[in-house]
C-alpha cells in the first residue's frame, strides 16, 4: 500500500518504501546532500576568516615567563687598576646564577592599510560563500528534478513493453493453438517466440535501468542507496504555460552564477588593494612591562628569597616605511591586476554561456511542445494501425509479419511520444534554472 507523504519529516521519508513526490525528493536533498552541507561549510569557515582577520585590528596582548639557571656565569675581562692591581687584566663574572622574569607585552595597530583593506575583503568573502551555496543549491535541485523525470520516463516506457508483452502472449497463444490444429507454420510458432524473448530482454534492461536511475536520484538527494523509494505516477503531459511564455531576453544581473564571478572579481579587487596598501607607511603603538628576580640559590619565589627583583616599563610607537624591496610590491600589484583582466574575459564568456542556455531551452521548449503533439498523434494512428492489424489477423486478412510490423510501429510511437515527454520536462528544467527560478520547484 502506498502512502502519500504529507505533512511527514524527512527523517520518516527513508524509513520505508514510500511516495516520494518531487517536491519530497527536493526538500530532502536540500537537507541531506552533502554537496550542500560541504558548501554550508564553507560558509560558515568564512565567517571565521572574518572573525581572524578582524582580529588584526584589536589590540594584541602576550605574557611569556621565564627561569633560567645560569650554570657558568660569564666573566667580562676588566682593567686592574679599579683593584689596585695596575697592568693586569682581571676576570669578573657579572650577574647570578638564577634569573626570573615575567614580562607582558601589548600592541595596536593605529594605521595599517593592509589590515583594513582586509576587512573589507573578509566580508566579500563570506558573500561570496554564501553564493557558492546558492549555487549549489540550485545545481543540486536541476540534478535531482532530472534524475526524478529520468525515473518516471523510464517507468512509462516498462509500462510500454508491459502492454506490449501481454499482447505478444495474446499472440502466442492464438498462434500455438493455431500450430497445433495445423493452420499455422512452425517458423511463426518460433517468430513469435523470438519477439517475446526480446520484449522480455528489453524489460529486463528498462528496470535495470530505473534501478541505477533511482540510486543516481538517491545519491544527488543524499539518501542512502539501500532504501527503498517509489515515485507516484504523474501526469507528464502537462505543459506549463510559464514555460512557453518566457521572456526574449534574460537579466543575467540577477542570476547567482553571474554575481558569484562579479564576486570573485571583487575579491581580487581587494587582492589589489591589498598590495597596494604595501606601498603605505604603518604606524603601531606598543607597550611593554617587566618584572625580573635575580639570586645565586634558587629561592626566587619563597617568601624569605634572598633574590632581588626589580620591574622595567615602556611605551613606544613604531613606524615602519617602506622604501625599496626589488620591486617585489609592484610585481603583485601587476599580478593582481592581470587577474581582474582575466575574470573581466570570463564574466563576458559566462555572461554570453547564461544567455546561450537561456536561448537554447526557450528552442527545446518550443519543438518539444511541438514534437509532443506530433508524437501523440502519431501514437494514436500507430494504435489504431495495430488494432486494424490485430483484427485482420484474426479474421485471416493479414499476415503474421504484418501484425508483428505493426506492434513494432506502435512500441517505438509510444516510446518516442514517451521520450518526447522526457526531453521537455529536462528542458522545462533548464529554462527554469537558467532564468534563476529553480528554487520554485520547492514551492
Amino acid at each position: 500500500m502506498l502512502f502519500i507523504l504529507i505533512g511527514i519529516s524527512v527523517a520518516e521519508i527513508a524509513k520505508a518504501q514510500q511516495v516520494l513526490t518531487l517536491k519530497d525528493a527536493l526538500t530532502y536533498a536540500m537537507e541531506n546532500s552533502e554537496t550542500l552541507r560541504k558548501a554550508r561549510l564553507s560558509m560558515e569557515g568564512g565567517k571565521y576568516d572574518t572573525q581572524e582577520i578582524r582580529a588584526q585590528a584589536l589590540p594584541q596582548i602576550n605574557a611569556t615567563g621565564t627561569l633560567t639557571d645560569n650554570l657558568i656565569i660569564q666573566k667580562s675581562p676588566l682593567p686592574g687598576e679599579i683593584i689596585g692591581k695596575p697592568g693586569e687584566t682581571i676576570l669578573v663574572a657579572f650577574g647570578q646564577k638564577w634569573n626570573s622574569a615575567i614580562q607582558v607585552q601589548a600592541s595596536q595597530q593605529i594605521f595599517n592599510q593592509s589590515v583594513f583593506t582586509g576587512l573589507k575583503a573578509a566580508k566579500s568573502g563570506e558573500e561570496y560563500y554564501k553564493l557558492n551555496a546558492d549555487l549549489s543549491e540550485e545545481n543540486i535541485l536541476q540534478q535531482v528534478a532530472t534524475a526524478y523525470y529520468q525515473v518516471l520516463v523510464t517507468r512509462e516506457q516498462i509500462a510500454v513493453i508491459d502492454s506490449n508483452l501481454k499482447s505478444l502472449q495474446t499472440t502466442q497463444r492464438i498462434i500455438g493453438t493455431q500450430y497445433d490444429n495445423g493452420l499455422a507454420k512452425k517458423i511463426d510458432v518460433d517468430r513469435v517466440k523470438v519477439s517475446l524473448t526480446n520484449t522480455k530482454n528489453q524489460r529486463t534492461e528498462l528496470l535495470n535501468a530505473v534501478t541505477q536511475q533511482e540510486n543516481a536520484l538517491k545519491y544527488y538527494m543524499g539518501m542512502p542507496i539501500n532504501n527503498e523509494i517509489q515515485i507516484p505516477k504523474i501526469e507528464l503531459t502537462k505543459i506549463s504555460n510559464d514555460a512557453l511564455a518566457v521572456a526574449d531576453s534574460l537579466d543575467t544581473e540577477f542570476l547567482t552564477q553571474f554575481k558569484l564571478i562579479n564576486k570573485q572579481k571583487e575579491l581580487l579587487g581587494f587582492q589589489k588593494k591589498a598590495n597596494q596598501a604595501e606601498y603605505f607607511p604603518q604606524l603601531s603603538f606598543n607597550a611593554n612591562y617587566a618584572y625580573s628576580g635575580i639570586s645565586d640559590k634558587f629561592d626566587l619565589y619563597k617568601s624569605n628569597s634572598t633574590a632581588n627583583w626589580f620591574d622595567a616599563s615602556s611605551i613606544g610607537l613604531t613606524l615602519k616605511i617602506p622604501i625599496f624591496d626589488g620591486f617585489a610590491r609592484r610585481s603583485r600589484v601587476n599580478k593582481a591586476d592581470v587577474e581582474i583582466r582575466k575574470i573581466n574575459e570570463d564574466i563576458r564568456n559566462t555572461k554570453q554561456a547564461l544567455n546561450l542556455a537561456y536561448s537554447n531551452a526557450k528552442i527545446q521548449i518550443k519543438n518539444n511542445v511541438n514534437t509532443i503533439g506530433s508524437q501523440r498523434e502519431n501514437q494514436r494512428l500507430a494504435q489504431e494501425i495495430y488494432r486494424s492489424t490485430e483484427n485482420n489477423y484474426r479474421n485471416g486478412l493479414a499476415t503474421l509479419t504484418d501484425l508483428l510490423d505493426a506492434e513494432n510501429s506502435l512500441t517505438k510511437a509510444q516510446n518516442s511520444y514517451t521520450q518526447a515527454l522526457l526531453n521537455y520536462k529536462l528542458a522545462e528544467i533548464q529554462l527554469i534554472k537558467s532564468n534563476g527560478n529553480i528554487k520554485s520547484l520547492l514551492n
